[in-house]
């Protein structure tokens, strides 16, 4: 599906932020233990109250509520969330589901049925569409690093890992925001190793000889891996699936890195996660299918199907 950016160079129309409903660009109001949702919608030039406010983005025009943009702002920043885990004590019966079901009418997220443990749900993660309407009303902070919005899954057969980042987050973060802590935002292992595989292939670019391999020494990526307070193991650098960015008591930048433990960790591998020293959210199995549990010794639907499902 293709990205809708409007090609014309003007700056994309931005929501009239002198009507109500909307964060003010100095809006740095406490969060609550409740609130840690709100922490991806935060930054967003988009409506925040429950009534509906037209929207204007790349020649799109659409009309949006605050839990809607919360749905779409949790989904790009985690990836792929359960719509249960969305739900506040506060909703109203059904709203999440129609929030949900219209924003995937208008094209900005779409669905797939999924079992975690054995409790069926739906998964909703953003479009291309989707993570264009944020990226284009993401306020910029001078010095201050952005949220990274993401649009559909990223590798099929790590889904049933990928499912339960947004649990291992919200138990996190909630105790954070109870300790006094305001939550900044949220960097997946997916923009982690992206880095660390450009800062590898630094040295090739440009180079016509170049095989490719990267040319760095393990004086290099230990200082690298040093910089960005990742762990080495076993001379390997090691990343979180999960780092939540906070300010301390001090008001001072602080990070609190998150493992997700499946079953599948055994043996040498679980014990570099262990060694690894992140904070570690065990969780059960999972498997996409709409059906509450198979037979023993039956197969569930492959996790492969995620990819076709959610297009």
């Amino acid at each position: 599906m293709h990205r809708d950016i409007d090609p014309r160079p003007d700056e994309p129309e931005r929501p009239d932020l002198s009507r109500g409903g909307r964060g003010g660009a100095d809006d740095e109001r406490p969060l609550s233990a409740n609130d840690s949702g709100d922490v991806f919608s935060r930054d967003l030039d988009l409506p925040r109250g429950p009534t509906r406010e037209q929207v204007r983005v790349h020649s799109h025009d659409y009309k949006l509520r605050g839990s809607e943009v919360r749905v779409m702002a949790t989904a790009g920043a985690l990836r792929v969330v359960p719509t249960e885990e969305l739900r506040r004590p506060e909703d109203r019966p059904n709203v999440l589901r129609k929030d949900v079901e219209r924003l995937k009418d208008l094209g900005l997220v779409r669905t797939m049925p999924y079992v975690v443990g054995r409790e069926r749900t739906t998964l909703v993660t953003l479009t291309e569409r989707g993570r264009s309407v944020l990226e284009a009303t993401q306020r910029h902070r001078e010095g201050q690093p952005e949220q990274t919005f993401y649009a559909g899954i990223a590798k099929s057969r790590e889904l049933a890992h990928d499912v339960r980042v947004h649990r291992a987050y919200l138990e996190a973060s909630g105790r954070l925001i109870d300790d006094g802590h305001h939550v900044r935002r949220v960097v997946l292992d997916h923009e982690l190793k992206r880095e660390y595989q450009a800062f590898l292939q630094a040295p090739n670019r440009g180079r016509r000889d170049s095989s490719g391999r990267p040319q760095r020494d393990l004086i290099e990526i230990t200082r690298w891996a040093e910089e960005h307070q990742l762990p080495m193991v076993d001379d390997r650098v090691r990343f979180p699936d999960l780092r939540i960015e906070y300010d301390g008591r001090d008001g001072r930048r602080e990070i609190e890195d998150e493992k997700v433990m499946t079953p599948h960790y055994r043996g040498a591998h679980a014990a570099a996660k262990v060694r690894a020293g992140f904070t570690r959210y065990h969780a059960t199995g999972a498997r996409l299918g709409g059906a509450q549990g198979s037979q023993r010794g039956g197969r569930g639907r492959d996790a492969r199907l995620a990819e076709e499902m959610l297009r």
